[in-house]
This record gives C-alpha cells, structure tokens and sequence, in this order.
C-alpha cells in the first residue's frame, strides 16, 4: 500500500500535465479522425504522444537542472523582451482557452441534464456554473484539493471512455496494425490534414509549461530528479495516448457529424443507437470528466504562468537572475490569485459567440506556441554552459524538437490558410 501511494505521488504531475491537456478538441479531433480514415492511423496517437513527451521533459530537465523555470531562463539568458514577447500572446490565450473550457463543460451538462430548449442558452449557464465551481475548488482548496479533484475526473475520464472502445472494439488485429504500420487513408485529400492534425491535438499546447510549476509543488529540484520525472511523463502521456486511441476507436465504428463540442453530444446520440442509454450516460460522464478535468487545470495553472510572466518582465535582468529556484508562486501571491479570478469571469464573454469559431481560434494560437517553445528548448538545452554536460541534450531529444517544430509550423500554416 506504502509502495502504491508513493507512484501515486510520483506520477501526480506528470496525470495533472495528462488531464489538461485532454480537452474537447482532443476527444473531437481524435472520434472525427477515426470516423473518416478508420483506424488505420492510430500510429499517429502514438507519433503526438511522444513528440509532447519530448517537450515537457525539456522544460522538466531544464527547471531540475537550473534550479529556474523555462521563462526565467528564457528572460535571464535573452532579456525582459522574452517575457515582453511573450505576455501578450499569453493574454489572448487565456480568452480563448478559458471560453473553449467553459463552452464544452456547457454543452455536455446540458447534454446530460437538458433544463433548457435551447442549447446555446443551456451552454451559457452551465458554462458559466463549471466555471464558477472550477474557481472555488482551485482559489479556496489550494493545490492539495485541486489535485485529489483532479483525479476523481482523470478515473471518470479514462475508465468510461476505455470500456466505450471496448465496447466497440473493432479487433485486435485491425487496431494492431493500425498501430504498427503507418498509413494515410486518401480521404477526398484530405488525409494528410487529418492525420497532422490527430498528432498535433494529442496533449496540450502552453498548458505543458505548468508541468514545471506542479513540480515545483511537489517539491521536486535538482537533477536528480530528471529520472522520477521521465517515469511521470512517461505514465501521463500513456494515458493520453491511451485516451487518443480509445477516441479513434470509438470514431471509426460510427457515423459522426457536426463541429466542437456538438460533436460531443452527437456521438453520444450514437453511441446510445449502439450501446443503449447506458452507453450514452457511459460515453457523457467520460466526457464531463474529460472536459471538467481540463477546466481546472487551465484555472490552476494558467494564473502561475502569468504571474511568472509579468514579474520576469517587470524585474530588473539582476534581479531575476539572483532569484533563482528560491522563487515560488502560490496562492498567497496576489497576482495569482487575482489572474485566477479574471480567467474564470472576463471569457465568459465567449460564451456569446460560436463555439467552433472559438476553438478554431484557440487551435491557431496553440499551433504557433510550439514551435517557439521547441526552439527555445534546443537554445536552452543545447549549452552545457547552461544546463550543465550531463544534461545537455543528445541525439534523439534533438531529433525529435526539430520533428515537432517542423510539425507545428506546417499546422499553424494550414491554420491560417484555411
């Protein structure tokens, strides 16, 4: 038992990195995928998972190695413009990220309990009451609340959405091969798009650089803890890849339409012709935790990353330098506590507008973070100098941030020009 809840504590950041990063854009991008090329690209779930295992153990071997969070290497090394840069791109983020959040706990309350005729109003309200009861969890419970929270809806999340495909398994041979044998079904040319698409949605986008702050949580510093790290990061994003291949899964057994989070609901109403409505409930709680999972993980961590943000740009290029890894936010900063706050209330303007314009926004603002945050990765990581000569980059780790600069360019290009 002993042995059990120490994992537990072990792979506490690395399931918290997991759950955020899933959201409703995953469970839609990875359900669309499969219903329109099959699961013949389930390779592709497993391509995105380790390509965002490549970045967060970055920013984990950085920070363990430093003592300094990825921003406050970025600002130390490349000056207060860094943060500058930086902050406005993290503002827009929180709007779009924090209505995306809202709108999909929204929608699938109001699938699951339908007080109103219209959905858009039944998306309003139940939006605006997860967004609510996220604040108080987050703002009044602390981290320790927040995280036991969190894996009351990462067990609901994971375990419905898994007996859903298993449920609907296809044979093990067909999702076998769709694993270990990388194809592009042609559909209408578009299976290309599709499959950089399923890679991409595979995790999260700025939300990973919370990973630093949940280990500071955790107490984790020195390089002596890459290892713990590496195993947490490695049981986080098998879950996710787990989720992401359940969800294509799931997709290719049925036929599905509609955009977003009326995605959600619609696959439900299928899974209810196949499964019955306990299938239907089945796949919806899923949902919920999926959603409601991610929601609290954007309340919790966004407001750390800001308020690392605007102190690194408001502080002397010395005086950020000598704080060093004796510098800790948590709730009793003002700033956090504050931005907490805004991110719960100001987007629930979104709320207002379509929810499929909103998550194409946020999409387009999450494909241009990454490939910035895999380059400074490889300036940071690169130097000995730096980061020390036994935790400098190698090979493969170098390998694998140019596969997903390359990746994430092509897809905020696509982005943009579509």
């Amino acid at each position: 038992m002993e042995k059990l809840r120490r994992f537990l504590i072990i792979i506490g950041p690395g399931m918290l990195t997991a759950a955020t990063g899933v959201g409703a854009g995953d469970l839609a991008t990875g359900s669309f995928a499969g219903s329109l090329l099959g699961t013949a690209i389930l390779w592709a779930v497993i391509v995105g998972a380790l390509l965002k295992y490549t970045v967060t153990e970055g920013i984990a071997r950085w920070q363990l190695a430093t003592g300094t969070t990825l921003l406050e290497g970025l600002t130390i090394h490349f000056g207060r413009g860094a943060a500058w840069l930086f902050l406005p791109y993290l503002l827009l983020f929180t709007y779009f990220i924090g209505t995306a959040m809202m709108s999909a706990c929204g929608v699938t309350l109001h699938a699951m309990i339908p007080l109103f005729d219209d959905a858009a109003d039944g998306k309003i309200f139940f939006g605006i009451l997860s967004s609510i009861v996220g604040l108080a969890l987050v703002y009044r419970g602390g981290y320790q609340l927040f995280e036991k929270t969190m894996r009351i809806c990462i067990g609901a999340m994971f375990v419905t959405v898994m007996i859903t495909a298993a449920l609907l398994w296809p044979g093990t041979d067909i999702v076998l091969r769709g694993i270990f044998i990388p194809t592009i079904p042609d559909f209408h040319g578009n299976g290309l798009i599709w499959t950089i698409a399923l890679i991409g949605g595979v995790g999260g986008t700025i939300t990973v650089l919370s990973y630093g702050y949940w280990i500071r949580e955790e107490g984790r510093a020195g390089g002596g803890n890459i290892p713990v790290c590496r195993i947490d990061l490695a049981v986080g994003y098998s879950m996710t890849a787990l989720f992401g291949l359940a969800m294509v899964i799931i997709g290719s057994t049925i036929t599905i339409q509609g955009d977003g989070a009326t995605l959600l609901v619609n696959l439900s109403k299928q899974l209810g012709t196949k499964l019955g409505p306990a299938g239907e409930w089945l796949f919806l709680i899923g949902a919920f935790g999926t959603v409601f999972s991610s929601l609290l993980g954007v309340w919790q961590s966004i407001p750390y990353i800001f308020a690392d943000t605007w102190l690194l740009a408001s502080q002397s290029r010395s005086h950020t330098a000598a704080r060093g890894a004796s510098f800790r936010i948590g709730l009793d900063t003002s700033l956090y506590r504050r931005y907490m706050i805004a991110i719960a209330f100001v987007p629930m303007l979104g709320l207002f507008t379509s929810f499929q314009e909103m998550q194409k926004f946020y999409a387009v603002v999450g494909a241009y973070f990454f490939p910035f945050l895999a380059m400074a990765l490889l300036l940071l990581n690169c130097r000995a100098k730096w980061v020390g000569e036994q935790y400098k980059y190698g090979m493969p780790a170098i390998i694998g941030l140019i596969a997903t600069i390359a990746l994430f360019i092509w897809a905020a290009t696509h982005n943009i020009s579509t």
